[in-house]
Formats: C-alpha cells, sequence, structure tokens
C-alpha cells in the first residue's frame, strides 16, 4: 500500500504595495531619450508660443557648453573628494589658485604651460586641505571654508608682488588682474557648422532648434572642453570599473570596512582630495584662459554651484554633467544679458511645474502636486502680465536655477554614508 503525499503550496511572498504609490518609474537608456525628446519639443513650443529664438540658438548653447564646463570640473572636484569621505566646501578656493597660478604662468610661456600650473596649483590646495581633514581630523566645513578665504588672501597678496612691477605692469597687470595671455586652441567642424547655422535661421519647429543645439557643440569648441568630456568619462571608468576606484569608494561608504580588509584609507583620503583640487584647478584656470585674464573675484561663486550640480547628480558623473549643463545654461542666459529669453523661461518653467504636478498627482503624492501645481499657476501669470524681467533676476537665474533643482531632486538623493565622517587610522582592526 502506497500512500500518495499532499504537497501543500507554499504561501506567496507579500505583495509590496509602495503604501498605495504607483510604482516607481526605472529610468533606462529608452526613457532617458525619450525624457529628451519631450523636453526638446516643450521648448520648441515655447520658443515659437514666445518668439524668443536665443533660448535654442547655437551662441546660447556654445554659451552654455562653456559655462557649464568650470561649474563640472568643480562638481567632478567635489565627486572625488566625496567618494572618498572628504567633504570638499573648499572648491571655491581651489578654483581661484588654479586661475591665478594659471595666469601668473601663462602670460609669460603659453596656454598649455598654464593650464599644467593651474592644475599644480590646486592641487596644493587640495593636499592642504588632505593633511587638515585627513590626518588632523578639522571638521570638513570648516576647513573648506578656511580653503576659501586662504585662497583669496594668498591671491590678492600674490597679485600685488607680482602683477604691478616690471614687465607685469607695463602689459596691463594690476592688484586685481593679470596681464593678458593668449587663447588656447579651438575646434570646428567646417561645412556642418555653417549648414546648421542655415537650417536654424529658418526658426523650423524642433528642426531649427535642434540644429541650433547641435551647432553650438560643434563650432569654436576650446580644447579643455574636449579635455573636460575626456575626463567625465575617465571618471566613470575608474571609480567604478577599477580596483582603485572600488578601493577608493569603499573610504567613502565604511573605511573602518575598508581597512580591516587591507585599504589603506589614508592614502586613498590624500589621492581622492588632491586629484579634486587639480580637477576644481583646472576649472578656474579654464576661466582665466577663457577671458585671457585672471580678475579677481573671476570664479564668482562656481565651486559652490559646481558642488550643487554634484549633489544634483547623486554623486554620479552622468547626473553630474546633466546638472552642470543646466547650471551652464542659466549662466550663459545673464551673460548674454537675455532678458527676452528669461522671460520666455518662465512660460517653460509653468509647464514643467505643471507637467510636475501631474506626475505628482498620479504618484498619490497630492501635497507635492499641489505645491508645484501653485508655482506653475503663479508663474503662468507672471508671465502674461509682463512682456520682460528686471535684470537683477537676469543676473540672479544661476542661482535660482541652483535653489529650484536642489529642492526638486532632494529626495532621490543618496550621498557616501561616510561622507564627512571623522576617521582615525587603526580603527579598523
Amino acid at each position: 500500500m502506497t500512500a500518495t503525499a499532499t504537497q501543500t503550496p507554499p504561501p506567496a511572498a507579500p505583495r509590496v504595495t509602495n503604501g498605495g504609490k504607483a510604482p516607481r518609474l526605472k529610468i533606462t537608456f529608452p526613457v532617458i531619450l525619450l525624457m529628451i525628446a519631450a523636453a526638446l519639443i516643450v521648448v520648441s513650443l515655447v520658443r515659437i508660443i514666445t518668439g524668443a529664438n536665443d533660448i535654442t540658438s547655437d551662441g546660447q548653447i556654445a554659451g552654455a557648453l562653456a559655462g557649464a564646463v568650470p561649474i563640472g570640473l568643480a562638481g567632478l572636484a567635489g565627486l572625488w573628494s566625496e567618494r572618498a569621505g572628504v567633504v570638499n566646501i573648499g572648491l571655491e578656493g581651489m578654483m581661484i589658485l588654479g586661475a591665478f597660478f594659471g595666469a601668473a604662468v601663462g602670460w609669460q610661456t603659453n596656454p598649455w604651460l598654464a593650464v599644467l600650473a593651474g592644475v599644480l596649483g590646486g592641487a596644493a590646495g587640495g593636499l592642504v586641505h588632505a593633511i587638515v581633514t585627513v590626518t588632523f581630523g578639522v571638521d570638513h566645513i570648516i576647513a573648506g571654508v578656511a580653503m576659501n578665504i586662504l585662497a583669496t588672501g594668498v591671491t590678492a597678496y600674490l597679485a600685488k608682488r607680482w602683477f604691478t612691477v616690471g614687465e607685469a605692469a607695463s602689459k596691463g597687470g594690476s592688484p586685481k588682474q593679470s596681464p593678458p595671455m593668449d587663447s588656447i586652441k579651438s575646434f570646428t567642424v567646417p561645412g556642418l557648422s555653417h549648414w546648421l547655422a542655415t537650417v536654424e535661421n529658418h526658426h523650423w519647429f524642433l528642426i531649427s532648434d535642434i540644429a541650433g543645439i547641435l551647432g553650438g557643440l560643434v563650432t569654436h569648441i576650446s580644447s579643455l572642453t574636449i579635455l573636460t568630456l575626456v575626463l567625465f568619462v575617465a571618471t566613470f571608468f575608474v571609480l567604478w570599473r577599477t580596483a582603485f576606484g572600488l578601493r577608493l569608494r569603499s573610504c567613502g561608504e565604511n573605511p573602518i570596512a575598508a581597512e580591516s580588509l587591507g585599504v589603506n584609507v589614508y592614502f586613498y583620503k590624500y589621492m581622492a582630495v588632491i586629484i579634486s583640487g587639480g580637477l576644481a584647478g583646472l576649472g578656474g584656470v579654464f576661466l582665466a584662459i577663457g577671458t585671457h585674464f585672471y580678475l579677481a573675484g573671476q570664479t564668482g561663486g562656481r565651486g559652490y554651484i559646481g558642488l550643487a550640480a554634484m549633489i544634483f547628480g547623486n554623486w554620479r558623473p552622468g547626473g553630474l554633467a546633466m546638472g552642470a549643463g543646466l547650471f551652464g545654461y542659466a549662466d550663459s542666459l545673464q551673460l548674454r544679458n537675455g532678458s527676452s529669453s528669461v522671460h520666455a523661461l518662465l512660460l517653460l518653467l509653468a509647464l514643467l511645474l505643471l507637467a510636475m504636478a501631474a506626475w505628482k498627482f498620479f504618484r498619490k503624492s497630492y501635497v507635492p502636486a499641489a505645491v508645484a501645481l501653485g508655482f506653475a499657476v503663479l508663474l503662468a501669470v507672471w508671465y502674461a502680465l509682463t512682456d520682460s524681467v528686471p535684470d537683477e533676476v537676469v543676473q540672479a537665474t544661476p542661482y535660482v536655477a541652483t535653489l529650484l533643482v536642489m529642492g526638486l531632486s532632494a529626495q532621490r538623493l543618496r550621498m557616501p554614508k561616510a561622507d564627512g565622517v571623522p576617521y582615525r587610522k587603526g580603527e579598523g582592526g
């Protein structure tokens, strides 16, 4: 006699309902392409409605790219440092050092030696920051603020000593400005640039906008811009595809566990902060070469905006690049005195906030949806009742964009777990 065993199926796993909310949208490459296409359609529609053709012109895009490079380099500098667990508020000071020492060498030699001097100047600032924070354990924020003050004071003193005497003075040097230096080589794709400009000037829906954007990306592109793109790709490869990057990132996530596995945490923190300083210095010398001078106050807070771009990008190079592009676009608007363009952007922001309100409502986040809808209505009314915006609003555009982006992206951020956490050698074993 055989008995047939009755097998009871295992209980089903509990279904995750996400609090009754709609499932979170997974950001994939096709989704990103769809978002870019939708953004281009909306921008083109706004351009036609408002008549503000400059918002997608090749000049505006070229200016945005030039504005994005120093911000992106500052953000990349912050990414290297913070991935190793060291907060680097001193990026502004390191950019100042890069701009000053780059110009000090550049007016006497050539732009590429200026680049080298700027990188070394910024790296020296990074070394000081590493010594203070990693070795002596000073609070990272306080050390960064002190670095910014120190860099401002040192460069002001040296400018008076170096730029106001002898040949430097005869060539236009002053306590606030270096003598002029040569430009660095730039590139234009022959034929393509002219053809894209022709298409752009027809002001067709979407097609002319795409032509203007592409035209800005292939006309008079600085060698340093190309170098910056290479550095972004190299950063991703080194930090996420090599053993060196894995060890460095482990120092920012859990340095005690990293040390217990034989990682020299101090070495990787020092390397990260010195590289961070060098990248910030490169951002500073980019500004000096772009204007042909070192000018006091030249960085204009771009070190802090770079940190905001890094946070917006969730400590990843790709997101950082998008954040830097956004801030560079806003910077280009105010530099080109784009009152009409900023006025058109009021309508664009209203449409984007309306779309955000609809998405939040779909996600059953009713309070954020109501807030977004309220701001959309206010911006639409502002646009409808005015023909332009005050110059003060135009000049504040980059900083307003910084606040808006940080406020809207804060919910998805995940910083390295040990970022800014004090560490002492020997804690891991």
